[in-house]
């Protein structure tokens, strides 16, 4: 029996209308100020994305990198307009689709009858509503995939690594490369499939062909069959993403007692997950055929068999039976199980983050060798830097300042020169930039084209200072002289010079100040963005917001803006697939001053090789937001030093050198960015003597060492032998930092500059292990980690231990309580370990803060050797102190300390009754001053002079 039906008109009047009601029209004068205003927003909002644009533009082209700018831009244009176009296409065709598979009729029903209305509505408008639903999903997922640009480049350059993985056998380059490329593709996939299977169904539903409550059947034979085969689209895609599931086990991470951060497959992923992935791939395929089938029998009962078949399989097969596995098969005996998957884990590990050269020696942690000989080895095992660069910042800012508005980094450099004699100096080094903020009257003027560069750098010998405690200058004063020879002193680029600097036109720099006045100055360099053009001009006033730029004299012929002026932000800019090192470090090469940066290239998909946080690793007690790493990725499983850079802090001129010739994720880059990275052999010899080892890097590298310098898998699963990173000792909560200093691990015959740091065993303070990399460029050992590893009952100890043994010693207490009278403080500076003929020696300066002076001054140096402490005025005195030879105090003792320290000869006995009678007299002046007894606090002071008076003789 036919169901009564009707025509369903597309079009036309429906129902009853109401009276109507005359709105007043605005007038002609009205509407054309609005259209006038309208137009002008328009033009207005066009002209600030075109300044977003163009800005770019010439910044690139003025910094000499056009082509990243080029190959970006239409990169993301390419990916927006494709995908765009196909989302758009996807979605478009299945809603005309769907609008002319309609029924002619419609059943007479409440159902149709409630959705006559919503057709007659839409009908005048059916060809723009398709154009505007099209064109809102193809912006939006045109925008997506321009987002994945280094995904796109990464595969359609990507060079093999000449590596495979364990389980598959597939080069290291399909997981790096081309699975996060599928991985887009299926999403993007899956994404056009849901929104043409939405939009079908809703223009199916309508137009009639698609029923929920009419009498009948729910769907024409039209509906079901386009239906079908988007749902068997959706379904095969689910096959692809089970296949590709199978290879992304080997990038997979997860939980696992042996490591924190385990990567690859484990025992139930070898023997449950894969197969099970398998088998619903093959399920999904059948399930997807039975879909399509359905053109033919026009029928959803076995196709939602097979969909519920398929769910079901996924549950049980895919997680029920893994579960099972895990539990019966793998916790009963979990470490044999593992075995062979954990070696896998640690030798893909090790290479990812190329510590698998890593040397691991005994080292007894103690020394039997006699004083003679310890204080002999002591001159040559290392360059001791008492010039601690995180502390003596402000004391160059008041020695070296010179004007209010030049400023020196909080945390200065270490670098390592030459000196006149050809000996090697490790060295303490700042640029004098610029300091707005010290300007002495501010304006737009002043802050802009007058106050334009830093001039000179600073450089402190970082083993010495002197009389009073100050740095020894081997480059200083304004303008610079020094050791450094003749160069261009001018920084018009810093860590510190973040705001932008109109130059080279009319208006005058200030070059620097001296006793006969200022010197003015004008930029000669071509670094900057040209401004002479109006158009210029406009688009810079818009960017900086700074309508002034429009009209301004102080602008014209030759001026030209500075900006992204720090050499993070260069760096990040002409080369965006790369991460950077976070502290970049100044160095005189030439005649020129040179910012050197440190760049890596990393990837997330390193098969079995466990992942790491940049952020978290490589931050530590010195780390701040200037000062912290600029990462692509954040959480990475593999990490290359391929790229060394260099700013020209008066140009900006940007050279990047390969550092890594081997490096793959380097080479992919350097084939989609071609010309824009330099070869290494074109490193010159001046530039080649002040590269160094990177602490991110480095950093990095010791984090996974504390878990990854084991090789057995027996070892790396009980977890007997993992280490932990110390907490400085001054700063509570903050990893202890490396430090780079010149010395010599056992068995060297000569110094050479490294990085070092130091281990503890898990959950204890003692120490673990020592850690050194050869840092010097220039070595035919660099980049080579050695670690000396303690005997795990060994009781030699860690850096908070020596310092709390330090904080603890009543001389050392005494004499400190003396210097911090008043407003003074104490700081403590590096903490350095040396390896010493088989024992460890600790140095450490301490700074006096004076409120006279406000800026530190060393004046004590600490070294412990074992059981002995020495506190003495300087670095040699504390050495003869606990390695004394004969004749002088302290006796023999025995080469590691261990006894008890030794009475001093009876002429020391002076010193210390004087020492403690100055902390008995102080005692009285805290006393006398809590009881508001002045008179006696007047006694007890003459008590402490007196008593210092006799400790400065006894002292000499």
């Amino acid at each position: 029996m036919r169901t009564l039906a009707f025509q369903m008109p597309d079009r036309g009047s429906g129902g009853p209308t109401g009276p109507r009601i005359r709105v007043g029209r605005p007038s002609r004068r009205a509407r054309t100020l609005l259209l006038t205003v309208g137009v002008l927003a328009v033009l207005a909002m066009l002209f600030v994305m075109f300044t977003g644009f163009w800005t770019d533009w010439l910044w690139y082209r003025s910094v000499g990198y056009r082509s990243v700018f080029t190959t970006t831009l239409w990169t993301k244009v390419g990916l927006f307009a494709v995908f765009g176009l196909l989302m758009a296409a996807v979605v478009g065709v299945n809603i005309w689709l769907a609008h002319r598979l309609r029924p002619p009729l419609s059943a007479m029903s409440l159902e149709q009858q409630s959705l006559d209305r919503y057709r007659m509505s839409i009908a005048p408008y059916k060809k723009w509503i398709l154009l505007g639903i099209s064109a809102v999903v193809a912006l939006i997922s045109g925008a997506s995939a321009a987002s994945q640009w280094r995904t796109w480049l990464m595969w359609v350059n990507g060079v093999s690594f000449g590596k495979t993985d364990p389980q598959f056998g597939k080069d290291i380059s399909f997981y790096s490369f081309d699975l996060p490329w599928y991985r887009f593709l299926l999403n993007f996939g899956f994404a056009a499939v849901v929104l043409g299977l939405l939009a079908a169904a809703l223009v199916h539903y309508l137009y009639g062909g698609l029923r929920v409550t009419t009498p009948g059947a729910r769907a024409t034979a039209q509906a079901t069959g386009h239906l079908s085969v988007l749902l068997g689209l959706f379904v095969a895609l689910k096959a692809v993403a089970y296949w590709l599931d199978r290879y992304g086990l080997a990038v997979k991470g997860s939980e696992f007692k042996a490591t924190d951060n385990w990567t690859g497959l484990k025992y139930v992923d070898a023997n449950a997950y894969l197969p099970a992935k398998t088998i619903l791939f093959i399920i999904a395929i059948i399930c997807a055929v039975l879909f399509f089938g359905t053109l033919w029998r026009r029928t959803w009962q076995l196709p939602v068999i097979g969909f519920g078949l398929m769910v079901l399989s996924a549950i049980l097969i895919g997680g029920l039976y893994p579960a099972i596995v895990q539990k019966f098969q793998v916790e009963p005996n979990e470490q044999a199980k593992e075995t062979p998957y954990i070696k896998k884990n640690i030798e893909a590990t090790r290479n990812a983050y190329g510590i698998d050269d890593a040397k691991v020696n005994n080292y007894p942690g103690t020394s039997d060798a006699k004083p003679t000989t310890l204080r002999d080895a002591a001159d040559t095992a290392a360059s001791m830097r008492l010039l601690d660069p995180n502390i003596v910042s402000p004391t160059y800012q008041q020695k070296q300042q010179v004007r209010g508005y030049y400023k020196f980094p909080s945390t200065l450099d270490v670098d390592s020169y030459t000196t006149k004699d050809g000996k090697e100096q490790d060295t303490v080094v700042g640029l004098r930039e610029i300091n707005t903020d010290g300007i002495p009257k501010k304006g737009w003027i002043n802050e802009h084209f007058k106050y334009t560069h830093g001039f000179g750098m600073v450089a402190g010998k970082g083993t010495e200072v002197n009389k009073d405690g100050e740095p020894v200058f081997t480059e200083k004063n304004l303008p610079p002289k020094g050791q450094l020879g003749d160069y261009e002193p001018r920084i018009y680029y810093g860590e510190n010079t973040k705001q932008y600097s109109i130059v080279g036109g009319p208006q005058q720099e200030l070059d620097y100040a001296d006793d006969s006045g200022e010197k003015t100055y004008t930029y000669k360099g071509d670094s900057g963005v040209d401004l002479s053009n109006p158009v210029n001009r406009a688009a810079y006033a818009v960017k900086f917001n700074e309508p002034r730029m429009l009209y301004s004299g102080a602008i014209g012929e030759g001026s030209q803006v500075l900006y992204n002026r720090t050499p993070q932000e260069r760096v990040e800019a002409v080369a965006p697939w790369l991460t950077i090192d976070g502290d970049p470090y100044p160095a005189v090469v030439g005649d020129k001053v040179k910012w050197i940066v440190d760049a890596y290239t990393t990837t997330n998909n390193y098969p079995y090789a466990s992942r790491t946080t940049l952020g978290d690793t490589t931050a530590d007690a010195l780390t701040d937001e200037q000062r912290s790493v600029v990462a692509q990725q954040n959480q990475v499983n593999y990490i290359r030093n391929s790229v060394k850079v260099t700013v020209d802090a008066y140009s900006g001129k940007v050279d990047m050198y390969q550092w890594d010739t081997k490096d793959p994720v380097l080479k992919t880059w350097m084939k989609a960015f071609p010309d824009t990275v330099k070869a290494k052999s074109e490193i010159g010899d001046e530039l080649m003597d002040h590269l160094r080892y990177p602490q991110d890097l480095f950093k990095v590298q010791r984090e996974l060492l504390t878990r990854y310098h084991v090789t057995s898998p027996g070892q790396f699963y009980s977890g007997s032998e993992r280490w932990q990173i110390p907490d400085d000792p001054t700063q509570e909560g903050n990893a202890v930092p490396p430090y780079y200093l010149s010395m010599k691990m056992p068995g060297e015959e000569k110094q050479t500059f490294s990085l070092t740091t130091t281990f503890n065993p898990v959950e204890r303070q003692t120490l673990g292990a020592f850690m050194a990399v050869d840092a010097n460029a220039g070595s035919a050992d660099y980049g080579e980690i050695t670690m000396l590893r303690l005997p795990s009952n060994t009781t030699v100890p860690g850096p908070q231990q020596v310092q709390s043994k330090i904080n603890s010693d009543p001389e050392i207490a005494n004499d400190l309580n003396i210097l911090k009278r008043g407003d003074s403080d104490i700081e403590y500076g590096n903490l350095l370990t040396v390896p010493l003929k088989g024992g460890l020696l600790y140095v450490e300066p301490i700074y006096l803060r004076g409120a006279d002076t406000n800026y530190p001054r060393m004046r004590k140096v600490v070294a412990t050797f074992g059981d002995k402490i020495a506190y003495e005025n300087t670095l040699a005195e504390a050495l003869n102190e606990i390695f004394p030879t004969d004749g002088e105090s302290g006796g023999e003792g025995d080469g590691d300390g261990g006894g008890e320290k030794d009475e001093p000869p009876a002429g020391d006995t002076s010193l210390k009754k004087a020492i403690q009678d100055v902390g008995d007299a102080w005692e009285k002046v805290n006393k006398a001053r809590e009881e508001g007894d002045w008179s006696a606090e007047g006694r007890a002071q003459e008590e402490l002079q007196e008593a210092i008076e006799r400790m400065n003789k006894a002292t000499g």
